[in-house]
């Protein structure tokens, strides 16, 4: 089954791909680490197994008699995995940025209608699931104080839908290792709700379709569709059209996160957008210019950047002080999403002044990449992933 593929590599050896052999059978907690098996490489495939012969002479006739302990505990291994089945399992949950974010329109239902490309960025939350015995409560817990743990929490909702749309009693006990800070526009807690509902289908047993995960995924949050995408994806209406875009950027091209300690509430910044002040330029035009040409300050258009720089003056300040300061490390500065942070493409590292000066000590400051994944395998954390946190992000409530 496809999903036995994911569950191998996330559950057990999280910062590692599994090879192919191993990718193909799920081990439980059985055989928790690959060191425990004999005959088993580091990366979690079965090696060479151990065989023992012997030879008898009966008269003219040779008798050899084999004993092949590696198969015998795979044997047996697997019967166990197949009677407890899946009890845990650990998933990466990362972020997004929009390289472009064009508002095209005003709608009756009080949204508005965009045009986007999102990308998920190697920046993520871990999140551990754990089946529990309560057939009525999930219980999360957080290592952010602050975080709503209710049913409030896009983690819940989304776990409530999955039980909805398809009648399967799992509750579970959820931990999240909250590393994307909030009211940053980095679409956080839509990857934890997206993440949510992948993991519940995995325990499950792979019942719904990834189709079916990102249709459902609209009811709850316009940005959480786009998470069901390979990583990147053209995306319009509210957000929840999603086009896949194979490939667009090259995944070792770096970047730069930076954000203020202060939020930009999203509602607030819409209040102050005004379709006339947007720009005129085609979504698709934009599109096209990075797909073939790359990412350039004239492409990395955002039309909420404006009111957003309204809501927090302070923002605009410290974009113009990035390009200034970047000496041309960076191919575009931009706002993602709703803001407040600020990406600069083509460089790990941010202006020295982000370290330097008294003003920015409570900076959020990351490098990151970009990211995609294999259809029915969920995106893995790359081994040197990096964040820091302020304090004030710390003590921030889950907001997108």
């Amino acid at each position: 089954m496809a999903c036995s593929a994911h569950l191998l590599s996330q559950s057990l050896y999280s910062s590692h791909r599994a090879s192919p052999a191993a990718r193909g059978d799920l081990r439980s907690r059985a055989r928790a680490s690959p060191a425990a098996r004999p005959g088993s490489s580091a990366r979690g495939c079965r090696g060479v197994s151990l065989r023992v012969a012997a030879s008898f002479e009966q008269g003219r006739r040779q008798v050899e008699v084999s004993y092949d302990p590696q198969a015998k505990f795979n044997q047996l291994a697997d019967q166990i995995d197949k009677d407890a089945g899946m009890t845990r399992l650990n998933l990466f949950s990362p972020c997004k940025i929009n390289l472009f974010l064009r508002i095209t329109g005003k709608r009756s239902d009080g949204f508005h209608d965009l045009a986007s490309l999102f990308h998920v960025i190697s920046l993520g939350d871990t999140i551990k699931f754990s089946l529990s015995p309560s057939k009525s409560t999930d219980r999360l817990s957080t290592n952010v104080p602050g975080v709503p743990v209710d049913e409030s929490n896009l983690i819940i909702k989304a776990l409530n839908l999955y039980r909805q749309k398809t009648g399967t009693d799992n509750f579970f006990w959820i931990h999240l290792d909250k590393k994307v800070p909030t009211g940053a526009g980095l679409g956080g807690g839509s990857s934890n709700a997206a993440t949510a509902l992948w993991a519940a289908n995995q325990f499950a047993g792979c019942i719904a379709s990834e189709k079916d995960l990102q249709e459902w995924s609209g009811e709850i949050g316009s940005d959480i569709p786009f998470f069901f995408s390979r990583g990147a994806a053209y995306c319009t209406g509210r957000g929840e059209i999603v086009e896949d875009i194979p490939n667009p950027l090259r995944e070792n091209l770096s970047m730069a996160l930076i954000k203020p300690p202060e939020a930009c509430p999203t509602v607030e910044v819409y209040k102050r957008f005004r379709l006339e002040q947007a720009s005129k330029t085609d979504p698709l035009t934009l599109l096209k210019e990075i797909t073939q040409n790359g990412i350039s300050q004239d492409v990395c258009v955002n039309d909420l950047e404006p009111p957003a720089f309204e809501v927090l003056p302070s923002l605009k300040r410290l974009k113009k002080r990035i390009i200034a300061a970047s000496r041309d490390d960076y191919n575009a500065v931009f706002m993602s999403g709703s803001g407040s942070t600020l990406v600069g493409i083509g460089s790990p590292d941010p202006p020295a002044f982000v370290y330097d000066d008294e003003d920015y000590k409570d900076v959020f400051v990351s490098e990151a990449c970009f990211l995609t994944r294999d259809e029915n395998e969920w995106y893995r954390e790359p081994i040197s992933s990096k964040a820091a946190f302020s304090k004030d992000d710390l003590a921030a409530s889950v907001t997108d």
